[in-house]
């Protein structure tokens, strides 16, 4: 790896050897082009290191070992080995926990524990799938005594996988477990502002065991990259983590190249809604993790708050409260709750949405301001007093702000909470069984919590409703999206037709 790679530090674990190269064959290789980009320290605006860049030509290279890799020894791999190869690599993420978490924690900006746990959830990821690779099963299905009709579930080939920045390992490990128990090949990017840890992760790759080729990581920027293998005419399927705008470009270059197969994870403006009868401390607890967990980063983040009326101002006043007992700082600092956003870029964003809502008047309750005078810090901000139209209630922030909204009747809030062109997720807060029911059946989304949120495992589907995506991450629904059915139906005996 001699030139493609550096030594950094951090302050979690010390020096370790970064990876800065593309990893493709089991090999790390320079750019085509040999441009490289720099990747910046959220929390100090400092930059890390720089990576390689893929272009166009890249991808193609990828793309040919992957396709090399899928017609190889790999599609006659057992189900058996490509389980032991998901597990191997399960329990090396396990191994190399603080690595992974500190490096996770220096390029993307989360607080260390929170990455740990993000580590954890990946573990968890991997291995379920590698118990998932000899389960995928056809059938036999009876027609008639001339006929044998067997139906058998096979894998897509080559998928191109796109990952966003604000869960890179936990992504990462989303998007290939499931298609390599399911018997594909991968050629997967990570996000241009987030692409050390999944470098890191690159090198368990071989050390678990896979063949070269059947596992590629690239880091490029989606304009380029992302464009390429959303359009590679060499690509069977691909598979996109990030924003609804971004999503829509990838289906129609999908379906102007060869109609490639899609799955898209995208954007969300989630209803949390707390009623009359809710355990009011705890409903808050989860109201604030539900907001400001991963700083806001969340695509499935409870940014629209919704309180009945008979508890509205105290739980404002309480919640407020809690907000502002969020530890925002350094990412390595173990108190350290809330992070900096991830880039300048994704700042400005978020800090032009809270002057929208204030020129729009809604009331700041708390928050509203930069944090510091170093680093992408937000306080977390809580907005009152909105109404339906304004934009910081119907568009989705990706940061820690919230709107809170005071409603009367069960039926008033199924209507809000279905006001949006989103449905990737919801709460409910109640004491009342069926409250919890009817409201959790009649809204519109992927997931709905009730008196938690955000509490993802990797055994239950995720994904969304309406413009929040197609298809799902996790659980036995993932592994539909990298299969395909062949039925095969054999004539017997010597009759001949008509």
């Amino acid at each position: 790896m001699s030139g493609l790679s550096v030594k950094l530090k951090t302050p979690h674990t010390g020096e370790y050897e970064q990876p800065t190269g593309l990893f493709i064959n089991n090999e790390w290789v320079k750019g085509v082009d040999g441009k490289t980009f720099e990747v910046i320290n959220p929390a100090t605006e400092e930059v890390i290191t720089s990576v390689h860049e893929a272009t166009e030509k890249d991808v193609d290279i990828a793309v040919q070992a992957a396709r090399k890799a899928f017609n190889g020894p790999w599609r006659t791999e057992t189900p058996e080995n490509r389980g032991k190869l998901l597990v191997n690599l399960a329990n090396l993420f396990e191994k190399n926990v603080d690595i992974l978490a500190a490096v996770e924690s220096l390029d993307n900006g989360k607080a260390i524990t929170m990455a740990k746990g993000d580590v954890g959830a990946a573990v968890g990821c991997l291995r379920y799938y590698g118990g998932w690779a000899d389960k995928i099963e056809g059938k036999v299905v009876d027609t008639n005594h001339e006929t044998f009709n067997y139906i058998r579930k096979e894998p897509i080939g080559v998928c191109g996988q796109i990952i966003p920045w604000n869960f890179p390992l936990l992504m990462w490990a989303w998007k290939i477990g499931p298609a390599i128990a399911a018997g594909n090949v991968v050629v997967l990017k990570t996000a241009e502002q987030t692409p050390l840890s999944a470098l890191v992760a690159a090198n368990l790759v071989k050390e678990a065991g896979f063949p070269p080729g059947v596992v590629n990581i690239i880091s490029g920027f989606g304009k380029v990259a992302g464009a390429a293998i959303s359009s590679h005419m060499d690509i069977d399927k691909v598979a996109f983590t990030g924003s609804t705008v971004v999503g829509r470009q990838i289906m129609k270059a999908a379906a102007g190249s060869n109609l490639k197969k899609v799955t898209l994870e995208l954007g969300g403006k989630s209803p949390n809604i707390v009623f009359d009868d809710a355990d009011i401390e705890n409903a808050i607890s989860w109201v604030n993790f539900g907001i400001y967990f991963n700083h806001g980063q969340c695509c499935c983040a409870g940014s629209r708050v919704y309180v009945q009326e008979g508890i509205y101002d105290k739980f404002l006043q309480r919640f407020k409260e809690r907000a502002q007992q969020n530890a925002v700082g350094d990412p390595f600092h173990p108190e350290t709750f809330q992070g900096p956003q991830v880039s300048q870029l994704q700042f400005d964003r978020i800090m032009s949405y809270i002057e929208h809502g204030k020129s729009a008047g809604a009331t700041v309750e708390t928050g509203g301001k930069r944090k510091g005078d170093k680093g992408y810090f937000i306080e977390p901000t809580i907005f009152s007093n909105v109404t339906e139209d304004m934009k910081i209630v119907q568009e989705e922030i990706f940061g820690p702000v919230c709107s809170v909204s005071k409603f009367k009747t069960k039926d008033e809030v199924i209507a809000l909470g279905n006001n949006s062109t989103y449905g990737l997720a919801a709460a409910v807060h109640t004491t009342n069984l069926n409250t919890a029911l009817e409201v959790a059946n009649s809204i519109r989304a992927g997931t709905v919590w009730v008196n938690s949120y955000n509490t993802l495992h990797w055994q239950l589907p995720f994904g969304g409703f309406k413009e929040s995506g197609i298809g799902r991450e996790l659980g036995e629904a993932a592994i539909e999206n990298y299969i395909q059915t062949k039925t095969v139906s054999i004539r017997l005996g010597d009759a001949l037709f008509g």
